[in-house]
């Protein structure tokens, strides 16, 4: 069986760099951090007190009150990010078959907000159960891909895969496998989280994985810094149009570049310590690239999982070294968390956006925050540090690691017809 072509013909970003594409792109280009006080609640006795918020998004400029009314913060940034990524890629949706249309969606943890709200309003009651009826509604993780699909009337498949902070680059990498398998025609996959909140914070706090740098919240995410001391988290949505390539030429669509290989593994060493070899990491990169019919010379760029944690960033280091040898010096690699923070199960869309961009635009966004080399790290690496480098970009591939062990990348390429 000959597998279909995947291309991008659609992009939408709503990150703590801008609520729009244009924004999030040029301010990553800049390398401008998101980093500022937390604003959404009083931190003062958190440990973290600083997060990668959104700026300036407002519900009701998107929303009719009832409806944002019932829709969790995740889901409604989910929304936004894919409503641009449809006008993005031009689809006139009256004209397409619809039961071939479908979404996949990741997130890592969904209606967090809407739980801690509910069971702490709950909890300083009388002890009588009173919940909101669209409690569960708004909470469950997949119920953002059946709100897209009931807004666009996308009938084809349409799940939510969840595997923390790999989530959305699973979303792309099942979406990819549909149409490839000539299961769908389009499919619109992505990732969105909402975790800036008391228990979101408090509960990575208990785990000693956020940064505590709250004397300089812009500094704080530092990969592949000497003094990394954990990542900063991150809120927001990225959205891809996914469609097999014939169906794109055909109604002319502009291609951003081709999905060409994904791949998925499991360190199965630790629920949240990477191994220390990088061996899932290892293998996922080798698996992304045989899927992709690709040797690792044709690789310009890598978006590294890169959370500014002492742990991960020396195992995804060393992973780079033993798949790419040699040519892992030619390699501009980046981390772009420096600058949006952790978006926990949205980073891998919003970081295969920057990856597609970075191959369409031939320009490589920076690692920012660095200042002290790591003697653990081969520092003749080129980790693009504090300022975004031009350079023909062929191939890109992307890394997102999560709890559990879970590891997923995918390859995008230059289109070529």
């Amino acid at each position: 069986m000959e597998l279909k072509r995947v291309v991008v013909t659609g992009i939408g970003a709503l990150t703590p760099l801008g609520n729009t594409l244009p924004e999030y792109w040029s301010n990553l280009i800049a390398g401008v951090s998101g980093a500022q006080p937390i604003k959404r609640f009083d931190p003062a006795k958190f440990k973290t007190r600083f997060a990668c918020e959104l700026k300036g998004f407002k519900a009701e400029n998107y929303f009719e009150r009832k409806e944002a009314h019932r829709l969790d913060a995740y889901s409604q940034y989910g929304l936004v990010a894919v409503a641009e990524a449809i006008k993005d890629s031009g689809l006139e949706l009256d004209k397409i078959n619809r039961d071939r249309a479908g979404v996949i969606w990741g997130s890592g943890i969904g209606g967090l907000d809407t739980f801690y709200e509910e069971c702490v309003g709950y909890g300083l009651g009388d002890g009588t159960p009173r919940f909101n009826p669209f409690f569960i509604p708004k909470m469950i993780v997949d119920i953002l891909s059946g709100h897209i699909a009931i807004k666009y009337g996308l009938r084809g498949p349409n799940f939510t895969t969840v595997s923390a902070c790999a989530s959305s680059t699973n979303a792309l990498i099942d979406a990819s496998t549909y149409i490839r398998l000539g299961k769908a025609e389009i499919i619109v996959a992505g990732g969105s989280e909402a975790a800036i909140d008391q228990a979101g914070i408090g509960g990575f706090n208990a785990m000693k994985a956020l940064s505590e740098r709250n004397d300089s919240p812009q500094t704080a995410s530092r990969p592949f810094d000497k003094d990394r001391d954990g990542f900063v988290m991150g809120e927001g949505a990225g959205a891809l149009i996914l469609e097999e390539m014939e169906q794109a030429k055909a109604r002319g669509a502009r291609i951003y570049a081709e999905l060409a290989g994904v791949g998925m593994t499991a360190d199965a060493y630790h629920i949240t310590a990477p191994h220390p070899e990088g061996l899932g990491a290892i293998n996922v990169m080798k698996s992304a690239l045989a899927d992709a019919g690709m040797q690792p010379a044709e690789i310009d760029y890598i978006n590294v999982h890169g959370t500014s944690t002492p742990l991960g960033d020396i195992a995804e280091t060393k992973a780079i070294l033993k798949v790419f040898g040699a040519h892992a010096y030619n390699l501009n690699i980046s981390a772009t968390k420096s600058m949006t923070g952790h978006l926990l199960g949205a980073a891998g869309a919003i970081e295969a956006i920057a990856a597609i961009l970075s191959v369409k635009n031939d320009i490589v966004p920076p690692t920012i925050n660095h200042f002290t080399d790591d003697p653990e790290l081969d520092n003749k690496l080129n980790f693009t540090f504090n300022k975004a480098q031009k350079r023909t970009v062929r191939a890109a591939l992307s890394n997102t690691f999560g709890f559990g062990g879970h590891n997923a990348s995918v390859i995008v390429k230059k289109y070529e017809s």
